[in-house]
């Protein structure tokens, strides 16, 4: 026969205090005198007293938990941000709850699984999953708590980079090596959940081609996933073309290590033949000398974690609006166009 499971009345009974008292003293709450937290858990321990946290966050109106949304958790961008986001919020002791949210249904059902009244986060962390304006303004209305990464809408708070500016940057340093025809690997997969970054980066790709006095061929432009497979794929697309490009522009590193193995395929030489741009500075881009525009991908977790505690925390304020830096990292796939 197993002994009893101690329970927070058997506590107190043995601390002598009330059960209130328990619960504040465990939970490690302020208002608890050093001496009779000190009896607490004394007691609990002679008990084996284990607190069914649940059942006290449910009480207290927590959870404790935040919900966080992703197109692709196992992607290496989202995969950083995440594991900075969660170092940070389960050192103020909140638990990560991960959800892969790749379609406008599966939006829906994120949100309404997690809005206030649901008992099942805290909060919520939306990365490359967009709300449109109504959408976010009426779940703050209902008192809900979130942070965005990778876009802005006013009722919520957010962590952006300047995206027309990254693809203008990555452009640039083509252009003033001569690059006239330079090929876009385009993000795509994401329209779904208004996913807008791709439309600003190649923005700020037109806007360089616009700047220097040219026009860039839309025959130079493929759409692909993030996979390095599919963007080998495309590259091919782009290098066997009857006027290929001598320089391409991926928009993700990513794609970027499948143009050079596509480009490895066709017997071209980076940068002798092919010239390269990513974005990101992925841990490998370094061992492979791409050339990248870096973004500080594990900052925007880090800081969306310090802007969701401070709204978790007992002043919160109006929306904070973080728009973090980018920087062009030169390596070595990057040179002038090859001269037949």
């Amino acid at each position: 026969m197993t002994d009893p499971v101690a329970r927070i009345g058997d506590v107190a009974r043995a601390a002598g205090v009330s059960t209130a008292t328990v619960s504040r003293a465990l939970r490690g709450l302020p208002h608890v005198a050093s001496a009779t937290r000190q009896r607490v858990l004394a007691a609990a321990a002679d008990l084996d007293y284990r607190p069914n946290l649940p059942a006290a966050r449910l009480a207290a109106g927590t959870t404790n938990t935040i919900a966080t949304a992703v197109p692709d958790p196992a992607a290496w961008f989202n995969a950083t941000i995440v594991g900075a986001l969660g170092r940070h919020i389960t050192a103020a002791g909140y638990d990560l709850l991960l959800s892969g949210v790749a379609s406008s249904d599966e939006r829906q059902r994120f949100i309404e699984l997690n809005g206030v009244r649901s008992g099942r986060s805290d909060a919520v962390v939306l990365i490359d999953v967009a709300l449109d304006a109504e959408i976010a303004s009426a779940f703050v209305a209902q008192g809900g708590c979130a942070v965005t990464i990778g876009f802005r809408t006013p009722a919520l708070s957010s962590v952006t980079v300047d995206n027309v500016a990254v693809g203008r940057s990555a452009t640039e340093i083509l252009l003033d090596h001569d690059h006239r025809r330079i090929g876009l690997l385009s993000l795509s997969g994401g329209d779904s959940l208004n996913f807008s970054i791709p439309s600003q980066r190649a923005a700020g790709y037109a806007g360089a081609h616009s700047t220097a006095g040219l026009t860039p061929d839309p025959a130079l432009t493929v759409s692909t996933s993030n996979s390095w497979a599919e963007a080998r794929r495309a590259a091919h697309a782009l290098l066997r073309a009857a006027e290929p490009p001598s320089a391409i522009f991926a928009m993700c590193d990513e794609q970027a290590f499948g143009a050079m193995l596509a480009a490895r395929d066709l017997g071209l030489r980076i940068p002798d033949d092919l010239s390269l741009v990513g974005v990101d500075d992925h841990d490998q881009s370094r061992l492979v000398g791409l050339t990248t525009v870096r973004q500080h991908v594990a900052t925007q977790g880090a800081v969306a974690a310090e802007l969701l505690l401070q709204m978790l925390g007992p002043n919160v304020g109006p929306p904070q609006h973080v728009q973090l830096d980018t920087e062009l990292i030169i390596r070595d796939s990057v040179g002038p166009p090859r001269i037949d």
